[in-house]
């Protein structure tokens, strides 16, 4: 049976697929071309990642389709509930990039609050000429140990990027509207474990008590932080958005940067990706990452091998 991964997927992942009886192709298809691509080659299961859509029209035009794979969490490209009253099965893989996406908020949070997103623009244009200049205006970062960082969704990538701040010190204030408390575990490299419990907080309480916050939440019908949301944070805090584009009202963010009230934002998702808009882009106090969040060797080895798992077990 022959498996197309549009949007590629790791050898781990072509590996494990051959190994298990499968052919797997990988060739890029663009969008208008995948229909006639999928019927001329007999592809009984289509892998896709954020950059492919999956919607009613394929489905309907490719009778011979089995199964969809997401390689990640959210399905928001593809029409899931069409699918399967269709009959195929779509899968996807919720825990394989919890750890990489957490690392990047991280990332992000450790670089913001030491101004690196924009010394890392202006150390090459005026480093040489202007060192000290700069070294006064940075001069002014801050410690994480000892804040408050405010989780909204904690589902698994919300408690993984728990443990992280955790394991430095911060105290973790996580609201989710299905949850009332997590045990998280904080695992050492020597194979030591501390289980610390955290009971959900409210919506506001987290807005208000929070020196940072970032959003772990699937894909919305409307943006879960806009202009009120970001009224209520503390003056001076920071924002950070590795979910999903639109969860964030872009306008208000921005605004909120401008006029001070939040002291920086990370975006590593927007609205109109690929094409985010670039007031957002050029913005100095907006540390930029182009979708990366699962983009690492081993969350990719992850995915593709637990996409090659659960199709040896549906399809096999």
């Amino acid at each position: 049976m022959n498996i197309h991964a549009n949007d590629g997927i790791s050898q781990s992942g072509v590996d494990a697929l051959t190994q298990a009886g499968f052919t797997i192709t990988t060739t890029n298809v663009a969008q208008e071309q995948l229909v006639d691509y999928i019927n001329e080659n007999n592809i009984v299961g289509l892998l896709v990642r954020s950059a492919t859509t999956a919607r009613k029209e394929l489905i309907d035009a490719c009778p011979g389709l089995k199964l969809i794979g997401r390689g990640g969490v959210g399905m928001d490209n593809i029409d899931v509930a069409y699918a399967r009253e269709k009959g195929l099965h779509v899968i996807n893989t919720p825990a394989a990039s919890s750890a990489s996406v957490a690392e990047l908020v991280f990332a992000h949070l450790f670089g913001a609050v030491r101004f690196l997103y924009d010394a890392n623009r202006n150390m090459p244009l005026d480093g040489e000429t202007k060192f000290k200049a700069l070294k006064k205006a940075y001069a002014g970062g801050i410690e994480l140990r000892g804040k408050t960082l405010g989780i909204i969704g904690f589902g698994r990538i919300g408690q993984a990027t728990a443990k992280i701040a955790l394991g430095l010190g911060m105290d973790v204030a996580a609201y989710d509207p299905f949850m009332k408390e997590a045990t998280v575990a904080v695992d050492f490299f020597n194979g030591q474990s501390v289980d610390i419990a955290i009971k959900t907080r409210s919506f506001d309480e987290v807005l208000a008590q929070s020196d940072f916050i970032t959003l772990h939440v699937p894909a919305q019908d409307k943006p879960t932080i806009g202009a009120a949301e970001l009224s209520k944070m503390k003056k001076g805090a920071g924002l950070i958005n590795a979910a999903r584009g639109g969860v964030v009202d872009e306008k208000a963010l921005a605004e909120a940067l401008d006029s001070e009230h939040l002291a920086f934002a990370a975006l590593d998702t927007f609205v109109n990706e690929p094409t985010p808009a670039i007031k957002l882009l050029m913005h100095p106090k907006i540390s930029l990452t182009p979708h990366i969040g699962a983009a690492t060797k081993e969350a990719q080895d992850r995915i593709g091998t637990e996409l090659a798992q659960q199709i040896s077990e549906l399809l096999g």
